[in-house]
């Protein structure tokens, strides 16, 4: 006999968080006002002894359409994730009925900035996508090594 888990709070959790999104995406909207991001991925930034390594869920979203960018110490990631199709059945015994019931996976527009250390070296950023996963490389300046100064005698 197997039994099934129910927990009712994260199904309250869920109707929450969208609540929410909903309440938000309609201020804006009463206010007139844009949002810069609909939502922001997940980050990993993993400092080695060499460089820094970056990677952020990005599961659905075209690597050709990710923007990364340096200006002025800041590393910047933006892009867009399409909305999921609706698909719509029609037939006798369907009558007219959208296919899609349920969805979690947010879609729209991202953008996330980061801070770069003084260490890092903006000009060999490498960044590369592969299952979903964008992975940016930022190498660390070499090490500048203090240097002692004599002081002569006059």
């Amino acid at each position: 006999m197997n039994f099934a888990r129910f927990e009712p709070w994260s199904i309250v959790d869920l109707l929450h968080r969208d609540f929410d999104r909903l309440a938000a995406n309609r201020l804006r909207a009463a206010n007139g006002s844009t949002s810069v991001a609909d939502w922001v991925p997940a980050v990993d930034i993993v400092e080695e002894h060499d460089r820094f390594v970056l990677r952020a869920d990005l599961p659905g979203v075209d690597p050709a359409g990710i923007e990364v960018s340096t200006d002025d110490g800041v590393l910047s990631l933006a892009g867009e994730r399409p909305a999921p199709e609706q698909v719509t059945e029609h037939g006798p015994e369907h009558g007219e009925r959208t296919g899609v019931r349920h969805v979690e996976r947010a879609s729209g527009r991202f953008f996330r900035r980061f801070s770069l250390p003084d260490t890092a070296d903006a000009s060999a950023v490498k960044a590369n996508s592969k299952n979903g996963i964008l992975e940016i490389v930022i190498p660390k300046l070499p090490e500048v090594q203090a240097r002692r100064i004599t002081v002569e005698a006059a």
